[in-house]
């Protein structure tokens, strides 16, 4: 995982630390902006419109939880900024393998992170039902350890399409001077708390 200059070093919990992030609108709005650049507090508080004194209160909450951390500190107007940063986390399959537990805990909590964001985000100016393309979903499976590796192997081949489709997208915007635009996309697959029938009607039979 690349990780920024400062990581946070709060007192909670990462399952905890997860749940606090994800659990105010301001903080779900600094993340998401976060996601796409590095920013310092007075950029968040113009781009979403809060008062700066609100936005610090909530980067700090976010620093100390270790949601964000402080990518550089440089002077603007004669003033010291700090600007934030989420890292980017990128991982073979072969070394989340080798990865000790806590480092893969850290992992997945900035990634439950990440994706819940993205989805309240888009879900409050109505991006979700308002994409006529909306493909949104979720079950599950009762399968032996055979099944469970072949719906892992699916998610990954289906991921490298994903890129394959992006890569065709932007050689036709190329083409026809077209603007591309982001869409969020996610696969997930772990194993449930309890094992359970599934339920009946989650299935279309006909």
């Amino acid at each position: 995982m690349t990780t920024s200059a400062e990581e946070g070093k709060g007192g909670r919990e990462i399952q905890e630390a997860v749940s606090y992030a994800v659990g105010h609108r301001i903080r779900v709005e600094i993340l998401a902006i976060l996601h796409e650049r590095s920013a310092s507090a007075t950029e968040l508080a113009r781009i979403i419109r809060q008062p700066l004194s609100t936005v610090t209160h909530h980067i700090d909450e976010l620093l100390s939880s270790g949601a964000i951390g402080v990518e550089r500190t440089e002077r603007v107007r004669s003033v010291e900024q700090r600007f934030y940063v989420i890292s980017p986390i990128y991982f073979s399959d072969e070394d989340m393998e080798k990865m000790p537990k806590e480092e893969l805990q850290n992992l997945v909590r900035y990634l439950l992170q990440g994706l819940t964001v993205e989805a309240l985000a888009a879900f409050w100016v109505d991006k979700l039902t308002s994409d006529p393309r909306l493909f949104i979903s979720w079950g599950w499976f009762n399968v032996d350890e055979q099944g469970r590796a072949a719906i892992a192997d699916e998610q990954a081949r289906s991921w490298a399409r994903l890129y394959e489709i992006e890569e065709e997208a932007a050689a036709r915007c190329a083409e026809t001077g077209g603007d591309p635009f982001s869409v969020t996309v996610a696969t997930m697959s772990f194993e449930r708390v309890r094992t359970a029938p599934r339920p009946a009607g989650w299935k279309d039979e006909t």
